[in-house]
């Protein structure tokens, strides 16, 4: 297969696809002219990878993934251990937002909105709360 054909059946862009072939995620084959030959256990990396990188795995904890992936005597705790880390750091992601949305929702509130000058938000920004 082609790139072309390889991004369709994937969902990734061509350039996402060379990308992964970059940095070695994926190693497609290469013809007599250079040409990439994709194989269909690429095209399966590339969803695995896509999958992976939709629910916030960084670059190298995919490539860990895909190693323990392809390693048949893995074992399950590793993936987990790698799973729960990331699921903690998202918790903590959410937390953080939650506090933002906390502090900006209070000073939105105190905020007429008015043509008057004095501004809660701005004095929230400024460090001049009570």
């Amino acid at each position: 297969m082609n790139i072309g054909d390889v991004a369709e059946a994937s969902g990734l862009p061509a350039k996402t696809i060379r990308y992964y072939e970059d940095i070695g995620l994926v190693r497609p084959a290469r013809s007599d002219n250079g040409y990439r030959s994709f194989r269909d256990s690429d095209v399966h990396k590339l969803i695995f990878l896509s999958r992976a990188r939709s629910l916030g795995f960084t670059i190298d904890d995919c490539r860990t993934l895909l190693s323990l992936y392809e390693d048949r005597a893995r074992a399950s705790a590793d993936v987990k251990a790698l799973a729960q880390e990331h699921l903690a750091e998202i918790e903590k992601k959410i937390a953080e937002l939650q506090s933002l949305r906390a502090t900006l929702s209070r000073l939105v509130s105190s905020c007429y909105g008015d043509d008057r000058p004095d501004c809660p938000i701005l004095d929230g920004l400024a460090g001049d709360t009570d």
